[in-house]
Parts: C-alpha cells; sequence; structure tokens
C-alpha cells in the first residue's frame, strides 16, 4: 500500500505526522525562545548601559532598573553555588523537555507554564557559563532584584501549581449534574 492509498484510509503518512507534531510545538518553542531572547536582550541592555550597582530612573521611583549580579538562584538565594545550580538548570531543562514529550502535554495552559520554565531556565544557564553569575536588574524596594528568567519560571511554576490545585479540587467534587 503506499503513502497516498494510507493517507486515502484515514492513517495520516509520516510527514503527515511529524508535521502535525511540529505544528502542535511550535508555540511551545516559541515561547520559550521568546523568552530566552528577551531575558538575553534587556541583561545585555543592562550591561552595556549602566555599571554595576548603577540604578536607573532615580531613587524617587517605585520600580527601579539596578545592574547587579548574582552568583546565587532566583531572587538571591543558594549565593556561590554555580557548579550546584549550573548542572541543576541542565537537569531542570532536560526534565521540562522530557516532561513535554512523553506523554506529551494535552493542556495548553500547561504547555505555557513548562515553555515560561524552559526559557527562563536557558536564560539564566548562559549567564552561568558565560559570565559565572547571572544579571539581574528588577529592582522593587525591600526586595532582592530579579530579570525575565527568574520571573518567566516563578510565574511558569505559580500556573503549574494553580492548575493542579484547581484540576485536584475539581476531581474531588462530587457531580452535581447527576441529579
Amino acid at each position: 500500500m503506499s503513502a497516498t492509498e494510507v493517507e486515502a484510509v484515514g492513517r495520516p503518512s509520516w510527514a503527515a505526522a511529524v508535521s502535525r507534531r511540529l505544528f502542535r510545538d511550535l508555540p511551545f518553542f516559541s515561547i520559550a525562545a521568546i523568552v530566552f531572547a528577551s531575558d538575553q536582550a534587556t541583561k545585555a541592555i543592562v550591561r552595556n548601559e549602566l555599571a554595576l550597582g548603577e540604578s536607573w530612573p532615580s531613587e524617587d521611583w517605585l520600580v527601579k532598573i539596578t545592574h547587579v549580579t548574582n552568583t546565587g538562584a532566583a531572587f538571591g538565594i543558594l549565593q556561590s553555588q554555580g557548579l550546584f545550580l549550573t548542572v541543576t538548570a541542565v537537569i531542570a531543562i532536560g526534565a521540562i523537555v522530557f516532561y513535554y514529550a512523553f506523554p506529551p502535554l494535552e493542556h495548553g495552559l500547561l504547555r505555557l507554564a513548562l515553555a515560561l520554565q524552559l526559557g527562563g531556565a536557558a536564560g539564566n544557564l548562559l549567564d552561568r557559563l558565560r559570565f559565572g553569575e547571572v544579571t539581574d536588574f528588577i529592582d522593587f524596594p525591600r526586595y532582592p532584584e530579579f530579570n525575565v528568567a527568574d520571573s518567566s519560571i516563578v510565574i511558569g511554576l505559580g500556573v503549574v501549581v494553580v492548575f493542579f490545585f484547581v484540576t485536584e479540587r475539581r476531581q474531588r467534587e462530587p457531580d452535581t449534574h447527576d441529579g
């Protein structure tokens, strides 16, 4: 039976299956790439335009851009643990891709969350590999500085937690429609 005959009886050809998978995966990898590119671009601008420790605009503003570096994890935890954080990031990136692919996630919200985490983890990993530290710059009063990658990781994690909390709650609720 030829590929055309296989398609005619309703079974997809190999090319059609690959095309569908790529079409399905394109948003995931596009979001991860956008997060990664945004993170790297904003960090490059901060490194090029502000001296280490310099802030913009003035102290009167609620939120500032302040050029700092961080040898730890998000929001200043695990300082000077570069090797551990690099290995952890590589494992996390592998786990995100594996979890995304096997079994393929069908819920778009989870795919979005994992894409945010993948882009953020890759952005901070690249900083660690290139500079031995991560550039942070978003500066709220009385809160550690952070960056686009940190924000994406935390937002992605929050989405996953809320998703599973809501899903678990819905599964526990008795079906009131059975009357």
